[in-house]
């Protein structure tokens, strides 16, 4: 395989490093589920934001009659790849890479216009009600109920692990309107206002003390069947949507790499402080991190180069995403061991502003979110190896 750039790919990645040292504001350390504030801040975002929308990047594979860009997924790759460079965020969150293609796919007149311009302009921000307490890497199992009263549902259940639930503005759900049906059947996909009356969100706090996910209650919520996407009863089929997204994970690679390259400058700053043994250890160990990171970019090239070919990553996007979880938490550990003692610290005055602790308490989820590294192995097992269930 050849990895070099073809002549029209190089003149797009010219195009997209161009924008960003020309656009991109000094947005400094950002919390992404949290909206921006006030004054300057707010201003350089707002400013990112319209430059983005200009061009189509707020949901780059969108069709360009819904306000996309309509890129194809290799020229997503490397957009995602420059951005990623330059740690530039981007836009959407669910909004765009969820909720878009599904109403773009199933959506009916009404709910396109009401929807997709808010999306794309930031004005509404959305959740995903999917996950329940006794349902989440089987979500089919689902237990919350929707029961149809005149022009509405009544929703009664919970979700967890809802992202951002503290900040949206509105959810896109899955619930269940037929208890009797086989269980990917009887789901409906639904939208529903979260200030609606009878929602209660709950904050779910992690271990380095970030609240990203939440616990959301619904008791008697009404929510107009005319919210409902696609057909009734269907909405397992209808959650599944997609668009041709880039799906290679580029942007966790470069991560990673930034996150070895910023350990190793620190290392090599404090050598005269550390123990000639200490640091042999460390530096043998970043050796390791160094090679695991190629392969993990490596691992994300070999799936946009399947899907430039037209191919859909299976059990290739498993392995990618097993082996990159792990090797985040293989990244936290070198450099909790690294700092030593100081490596407990979460102060900013501590080495490396407190980053590394707090990393590692982060990455400890890394192989259950998004589905655990024992599903990714059965995965792989069964679809890329073809090994008997049982």
């Amino acid at each position: 395989m050849d990895w070099r750039d073809t002549p029209e790919q190089a003149a797009w990645r010219g195009e997209v490093q161009a924008f960003l040292k020309n656009e991109l504001p000094d947005f400094g350390e950002i919390d992404r589920y949290s909206r921006p504030g006030g004054g300057e801040m707010k201003a350089a975002w707002d400013k990112w934001r319209a430059a983005l929308a200009s061009r189509g990047w707020i949901a780059s594979a969108w069709p360009k009659e819904y306000g996309g860009a309509g890129l194809s997924p290799i020229d997503q790759f490397i957009l995602n790849e420059e951005f990623a460079e330059a740690r530039a965020p981007q836009m959407g969150g669910m909004g765009v890479m969820m909720l878009g293609p599904t109403l773009i796919t199933h959506g009916n007149d009404d709910q396109k216009k009401t929807h997709i311009p808010r999306i794309l302009d930031g004005s509404v921000q959305w959740c995903q009600g999917y996950s329940e307490p006794g349902s989440g890497s089987d979500l089919a199992s689902l237990q919350t109920r929707a029961i149809r009263d005149g022009d509405d549902f009544v929703v009664n259940g919970q979700k967890i692990w809802t992202s951002g639930a503290h900040n949206a503005d509105w959810c896109f759900m899955l619930a269940r309107t037929d208890p009797d049906a086989p269980k990917h059947r009887g789901i409906t996909y639904l939208l529903l206002d979260m200030k609606s009356p009878g929602i209660t969100v709950r904050p779910l706090v992690n271990m380095a003390s970030q609240h990203h996910f939440n616990e959301v209650f619904f008791e008697d919520v009404r929510v107009p069947a005319a919210n409902a996407i696609g057909e009734i009863n269907r909405g397992w089929y209808v959650g599944t949507t997609t668009l041709d997204f880039e799906r290679s994970s580029i942007g966790s690679a470069v991560g990673q790499r930034q996150n070895v390259e910023r350990n190793l400058k620190w290392l090599k700053e404090n050598k005269a402080t550390i123990a000639p043994t200490d640091y042999d250890a460390a530096r043998m160990q970043w050796a390791d991190r160094w090679i695991e990171v190629q392969t993990a970019t490596l691992l994300s090239y070999r799936i946009i180069s399947m899907q430039a070919a037209g191919k859909i990553p299976n059990s290739e996007a498993s392995i990618a995403k097993g082996y990159n979880t792990e090797l985040t938490q293989r990244i936290a550990r070198s450099a909790v061991k690294m700092l030593g003692m100081n490596g407990q610290l979460t102060d900013r005055s501590a080495p490396l502003k407190g980053n590394v602790a707090m990393g590692y308490l982060g990455s400890v989820s890394a192989t259950i979110a998004g589905g655990t590294s024992e599903i990714q192995r059965n995965i792989i097992a069964t679809r890329g190896l073809g090994l008997p269930r049982a």
